[in-house]
């Protein structure tokens, strides 16, 4: 069977591939031991540097609640998929340590990182793959969500073994296992996100069409579609059992996340990066532009490697990689008028490929100036880093106050007499009601799930607290119940509840 020639760098064992000297496919580097290392430095600096007492945040308390013994589910809002809740079930079902969750996700994410860039290995040389994953994984975006139960990484992880194993079947439609994989990694990414592997799908669609010499054009195709298909499945089937259908859930989706439509959010992701985990609205001022600079630098860079890509004989995967990492940042830099750094995982996954690409095209060269470009890097790169870790510890001390905090708030409340089972309603419902064990359930807004009727018939039959902070009124079902101050969470000071008659303090309370 011929072969479609794209490969970047020399294939294996084939005697008549030279590769040009001063490029990064010279480098006789054994893909292994490099790739492990940079996964395993990953989860180990995450376990070290973030992830202790960090509490589970509010979306994440979302999907773990769906299988924690700890407390009622909380509404799973329409733009929402249970991908991720799968894949923290086997520890979240089982134990309600947040610690054992930390570890098993982190430990997790070195795996997928490893396995997403192991998938290229025939694609790209490892010190390609080695540079890229050790650049993505140091953001503090991806640092930082190592080990949470969000899914945006995960969408990371699917859509880069998915355009590596699309690029081995389109090279060899006889590949079963590059077939099976691409098809995996598109189903794994809608399973997380079904959306992201829409912009995925077509993205893959349009290079399968689109790139000279590629047999079998029909058979990607097909593969892509299954794969976005049976991942989206349970989303979609769920859309018509508790949403009123498809079309519903959608048109919800887009009003819970603002209407999407044309916006530029550019300027909203670089005022993100300055350590906002959302922006929504961000009409924040760029206090902290140094931790824009990498996002700023970016196209340069992406165009430097492609450049390389194209003088070092790998241009389709590096291309490919550009293409569908600006496909799968486009919708939201574009369609969503708000921003959050995780948002873009999955595109700075892909773009890392032609980053890293440069930088040793950069620093391998057979330049004049090459060590002054060396000594230029090295200083870009340390400062870069620097900037990373300053920003993912403000970060996580920030997440990790709010924790203790939360954890004060649930301890006065059930010293107050709401306990299990109870009902907590009103701000930051979600997860000081995880922690206390109650159920939350919101009269309105975007996780409305009950009637204000329906809550105050529920302070009758159990305890009920309605949380209020600032100058906010309780409503007119609770302004006679009994209030009591609690401890303030963050921004939010002044922070009371409004707890339901008849019920008792403990006698420790």
């Amino acid at each position: 069977m011929q072969e479609t020639q794209f490969v970047s760098g020399p294939p294996e064992r084939s005697p008549r591939a030279v590769p040009e000297r001063g490029s990064p496919h010279g480098a006789a580097a054994r893909p292994l031991p490099l790739l492990a290392g940079v996964a395993a430095a990953f989860a180990l600096v995450h376990l070290v540097l973030v992830a202790p007492g960090l509490g589970l945040g509010w979306d994440e308390t979302v999907y773990v609640s769906q299988v924690s013994p700890q407390a009622p589910a909380a509404f799973f809002s329409a733009p929402r998929a249970r991908g991720i809740t799968y894949l923290v079930a086997p520890v979240a079902a089982l134990t309600t340590s947040v610690a054992a969750l930390r570890v098993y996700m982190a430990v997790l994410a070195g795996c997928g990182l490893f396995l997403a860039l192991w998938v290229w290995r025939r694609l790209l040389p490892a010190p390609v793959l080695a540079l890229a994953g050790a650049l993505f994984a140091s953001l503090w975006v991806t640092m930082f969500y190592a080990s949470q139960a969000m899914p945006n990484l995960w969408v990371a992880y699917g859509a880069l073994a998915a355009v590596g194993c699309f690029l081995r079947a389109a090279r060899d439609p006889g590949d079963g296992r590059a077939l099976i994989g691409m098809g995996a990694g598109v189903a794994f990414a809608a399973l997380m996100r079904p959306t992201d592997a829409v912009w995925l799908t077509l993205a893959l669609v349009v290079a399968a069409l689109a790139m000279p010499r590629t047999r079998r054009r029909g058979l990607l195709v097909l593969v892509a579609a299954a794969g976005v298909t049976v991942g989206c499945a349970e989303w979609v089937i769920e859309a018509y059992v508790h949403y009123g259908g498809l079309a519903a859930r959608l048109r919800r989706a887009s009003e819970i996340q603002g209407h999407l439509g044309w916006y530029f959010s550019v300027d909203d992701h670089v005022r993100a990066l300055g350590g906002r985990a959302l922006c929504r609205p961000c009409d924040v001022p760029w206090r902290y532009p140094a931790s824009a600079l990498w996002f700023l630098a970016l196209p340069l860079f992406v165009a430097g490697g492609v450049l390389s890509a194209v003088r070092a004989r790998s241009r389709t995967p590096i291309l490919l990689a550009t293409a569908v990492g600006a496909a799968l940042a486009a919708p939201y830099l574009f369609t969503v008028g708000y921003a959050a750094p995780r948002f873009l995982l999955p595109a700075y996954a892909l773009l890392a490929l032609p980053v890293a690409q440069c930088l040793l095209w950069l620093c391998l060269s057979p330049l004049r100036w090459r060590r002054t470009t060396v000594g230029l890097v090295v200083v870009a790169v340390v400062a870069h880093l620097a900037i990373q870790y300053a920003l993912v510890v403000g970060v996580a001390n920030r997440v990790r106050r709010d924790t203790v905090d939360l954890t004060r708030i649930a301890a006065e409340l059930r010293a107050q007499g709401v306990r299990p089972p109870c009902v907590i309603s009103g701000e930051e419902a979600i997860r000081v009601a995880f922690r206390t064990g109650c159920a939350s359930r919101q009269p309105g807004g975007h996780d409305g799930s009950i009637t204000p009727q329906a809550l105050a018939a529920t302070a009758l039959e159990q305890p009920v607290a309605v949380l209020v902070s600032g100058n906010g009124r309780p409503p007119a079902y609770a302004r006679e119940w009994r209030v009591h101050p609690l401890p303030d969470l963050g921004h939010r000071t002044g922070l009371r509840a409004y707890v339901s008659p008849g019920v008792s303090r403990s006698p420790t309370g």
